[in-house]
């Protein structure tokens, strides 16, 4: 299972689409890692630069609607090849989470003012987020500050982030 922990990115903005995410100029890569140098490169953020802000981040939160677009799994690769395994927010494409699942990734969907608290309270700060998978939940901390939040995901979802994704999913049951 793939590391759900660790320095988080926040991303304070809806509607973050899958052109956004890895631009869609890149997916002539055959693999994943040529796609990790741009990750995020187009995305239009007050504040944010991609060069520096995403080295070393492990978990992304921000707000609605994250991945819509288009539905390439090229997305998600971008985010796991960079480490990032984890996003959090409000909602998400449907394509794009279920995307995620299938990559031994989670997109974990938290109510819109546990979002705001998360934004109010760490964002701008140096946060670390620690995952219990098997309790549902996650520890936001920063500088003495800590906000654990349940979360839920399906059965089969858990079953695919326990797998490691969608083939090792199937190698073992099908």
């Amino acid at each position: 299972m793939k590391s759900f922990n660790g320095k988080v990115l926040f991303l304070d903005r809806s509607d973050i689409n899958t052109d956004e995410i890895i631009p869609a100029k890149y997916l002539t890569e055959i693999s994943r890692e040529a796609l990790a140098p741009n990750l995020l490169e187009d995305l239009k953020l007050d504040g944010f630069d991609p060069a520096t802000d995403i080295q070393g981040k492990a978990v992304v939160v921000t707000r609605a609607n994250f991945g819509c677009g288009s539905s390439r799994e090229h997305a998600p690769w971008a985010l796991e090849v960079n480490g990032i395994h984890l996003v959090v927010g409000e909602s998400f494409a449907r394509i794009f989470r279920q995307n995620m699942f299938n990559c031994g990734m989670m997109a974990v969907e938290l109510p819109a003012d546990t979002i705001d608290e998360l934004f109010t309270t760490f964002a701008g700060r140096e946060t670390t987020a620690e995952t219990d998978f098997k309790g549902g939940a996650i520890t936001f901390s920063a500088d003495g500050a800590s906000r654990t939040v349940p979360f839920a995901i399906s059965g089969f979802d858990a079953d695919l982030v326990n797998a490691g994704g969608w083939v090792d999913y199937a190698d073992a049951n099908y």
